[in-house]
């Protein structure tokens, strides 16, 4: 049975063996974390967007990226702390595109299938969910609220951490064995 751990932690400072990262379909990412993950991981982003170019990603989806790790230079001495897997969970069409249920929950049962073999076989026992993605929260409720005003004939419905994605993870990760999970908030989440 997985352990679920709720953290206001930085996820790129984990020692985590895989790391989950939401995305979407158009191969663009907006969020902070996720273009620093660009930079830090360049061989999972660079087979993430060929994906996505392809067409070969659906909303639902996981593709799991198994990182060559650098053998010689400055980047050697960081190696043991950076993650082997990277998950990229397609939950969007579009980064301006909200999360729907329906994805998020078809993705992480994607994930949760290619996890088994990676606990079983591959000895992953240590995992980090970025979750401020997945999240609608009030900085975006206000910055969006002229958007709102304007057309009121799309509504358009978020998920909420409390009602919608936190019992969504623990459903569907909670049968993974052996596995530690821990799940980065942004700060304005309570834990």
């Amino acid at each position: 049975m997985a352990t679920l751990q709720l953290t206001h932690t930085p996820i790129l400072n984990s020692s985590a063996q895989l790391l989950i990262l939401p995305v979407n379909t158009a191969g663009v990412v907006l969020d902070s974390v996720l273009i620093r993950a660009k930079t830090l991981f360049p061989d999972n982003y660079q087979r993430y967007y060929r994906a996505c170019r392809d067409g070969s990603l659906n909303v639902g989806s996981c593709l799991l990226h198994k990182r060559a790790l650098e053998q010689a230079g400055l980047g050697i001495s960081s190696n043991g702390n950076q993650p082997v897997y990277i998950a990229n969970l397609v939950v969007s069409d579009h980064p301006y595109h909200p999360v729907r249920l329906r994805g998020l929950n078809s993705a992480l049962i994607d994930l949760q299938q290619q996890l088994v073999p990676l606990i079983r076989y591959q000895g992953i026992r240590r995992a980090a969910l970025l979750a401020r993605p997945l999240i609608f929260h009030d900085s975006q409720n206000n910055a969006n609220a002229n958007d709102d005003s304007a057309n009121t004939t799309t509504k358009v419905v978020h998920l909420d951490w409390y009602a919608d994605v936190s019992p969504l993870l623990t459903q569907q990760l909670q049968d993974v064995p052996k596995l530690h999970i821990n799940i980065h908030l942004p700060k304005d989440i309570t834990i």
